[in-house]
């Protein structure tokens, strides 16, 4: 294994408290990753998990960790997963606009 993604796809009542990753499109985040991987041939190398609550909770996009680098991004949407894939999953560089600022 190359990389392993963990994609929050926890989801909470639509009008609770804390926003939830699934409410913002994570599972959709999570299948175009999926996607992608499986297009350009990635699957031996890249794993890519659904996971319950991360504990980042963005308001908007989905919580991401990567492991075994424990990067974590949050936000991420279904429009960033090119970048992502190519970049982190491909070129193991990291996507510093998605990265958790709190978490560096």
């Amino acid at each position: 294994m190359k990389h392993h993604f963990f994609v929050c796809t926890n989801r909470r009542p639509a009008h609770g408290p804390k926003p939830s990753c699934a409410g913002n499109g994570s599972e959709e985040v999570l299948f175009a990753l999926r996607d992608e991987r499986e297009r350009r041939g990635l699957s031996v190398d890249i794993y890519i998990t659904a996971a319950g609550c991360l504990g980042r909770c963005p308001t908007a996009g989905a919580s991401i960790v990567v492991y075994p680098e424990g990067v974590w991004y949050t936000g991420v949407t279904v429009a960033d997963v090119p970048e992502l894939v190519e970049q982190h999953m491909v070129n193991g560089r990291v996507v510093e606009r998605l990265r958790d600022s709190q978490l560096r």
